[in-house]
């Protein structure tokens, strides 16, 4: 089916994940990966996704905004990051090598 110009989704593509559930999204979801300087979070009550962002990514301009760096990075992907964090849940946040290796490295960018 040919995508319309002015088609919010012309630049996206269609990605099937590990749980043969269809994801649509702008580049590849990048994913876990298990390294050693990953960090872990246990979560506790009133966590949210832009908050973990905040707490770990200090020092990077407007860091609560990477909170989806951390759902796409968990061994089983956030779909929906409005929803509560269950308490005592084991977050895996990435190091900030492996953002800059995984998501922010020049291969790794996409421009349209």
């Amino acid at each position: 089916m040919p995508m319309y110009p002015w088609s919010r989704y012309r630049y996206c593509t269609l990605f099937t994940g590990d749980d043969s559930v269809s994801y649509i999204d702008e580049r590849e979801p990048f994913g876990y990966r298990d390294e050693v300087d990953n960090r872990y979070h246990r979560s506790r009550r009133g966590d949210t996704w832009w908050g973990l962002a905040h707490l770990y990514f200090q020092g990077v301009p407007r860091a609560c905004g990477l909170w989806w760096l951390i759902c796409e990075y968990q061994p089983t992907r956030v779909i929906d990051p409005t929803c509560v964090i269950e308490e005592n849940t084991l977050i895996v946040v990435p190091s900030m090598r492996v953002i800059r290796m995984m998501v922010f490295s020049p291969e790794r960018r996409r421009y349209h």
